[in-house]
């Protein structure tokens, strides 16, 4: 585990405070034609935090997904569904969902994850213990222990390149810039909301731990085995790919 904040500490993972009291989270999933793997993620999120709520964000899938995310939320009170009108980018569903939580829940800890797989179930009870001594936890592919799975050579290319760009574009030392599995205390992500953000796209987690790093916080990477999605197909396109790329240098300059 790597830990950076304002002051550069560190500490290991041996560090962690490991009976540390459990903290009220809600996991936020955004989702666009996830109708098959949305069953199973929350299966899954509820298996590794059997007290946790989820709030899926559904973007008006045309795969029926908003639909089966309504049925789920009759049969179990843990989930809970956000409708929203089109699909406007990954980073204002996550900023209409980051609010929707903090005006209607107590929820210390939010947590944003993929609805593909592609971010470990299995990992969020590391990283909700990471919280109690964090103000974010990041679930890393470029920190020791962490990686990809399934992934061709051009596209571990393009991601290396990506977050060795985004780090120098805003002069951080998160190795995982660009990495969109979070866990956020309330606070500092209410601070991080009272920010401009502009990015639409991906650009969105570069922008967001930008601004975290900005007040001060406390950032953790703990280790992941990022895993390409088996079901679906990926949102990421060259018009994204390249709003984050031209975005990055305004976001220093403007902040």
């Amino acid at each position: 585990m790597e830990v950076i904040t304002s002051q550069s500490d560190t500490i290991t993972e041996k560090s962690m405070t490991h009976n540390a009291p459990s903290m009220k989270t809600v996991i936020c999933l955004p989702t666009y034609n996830e109708a098959r793997n949305l069953p199973r993620i929350t299966e899954a999120i509820l298996r590794a935090l059997p007290e946790t709520s989820i709030l899926v964000i559904d973007d008006n899938s045309p795969d029926g997904t908003g639909a089966i995310a309504d049925r789920m939320a009759r049969e179990n009170p843990q989930v809970s569904v956000l409708h929203r009108s089109r699909k406007e980018g990954l980073g204002r569903a996550y900023v209409e969902g980051f609010r929707t939580v903090l005006n209607h829940s107590d929820a210390k800890v939010i947590v944003q994850m993929d609805a593909d797989f592609s971010h470990p179930p299995d990992r969020l009870p590391d990283m909700i213990q990471a919280a109690s001594e964090a103000d974010l936890v990041i679930g890393s592919r470029y920190v020791a222990g962490g990686g990809t799975q399934n992934w061709g050579l051009c596209r571990r290319l393009i991601s290396r390149f990506g977050s060795l760009y985004a780090r120098l574009c805003l002069s951080l030392p998160v190795r995982d810039i660009t990495g969109g599995f979070k866990a956020w205390h309330r606070e500092l992500l209410e601070q991080v909301l009272s920010y401009p953000i502009s990015s639409g796209g991906y650009g969105f987690q570069a922008e967001t731990t930008f601004f975290a790093f900005r007040t001060g916080a406390r950032i953790v990477e703990l280790p992941i085995l990022f895993v390409d999605r088996n079901v679906g197909k990926s949102k990421m396109t060259a018009a994204i790919a390249f709003e984050a790329f031209w975005r990055l240098p305004l976001i220093r300059w403007q902040n």
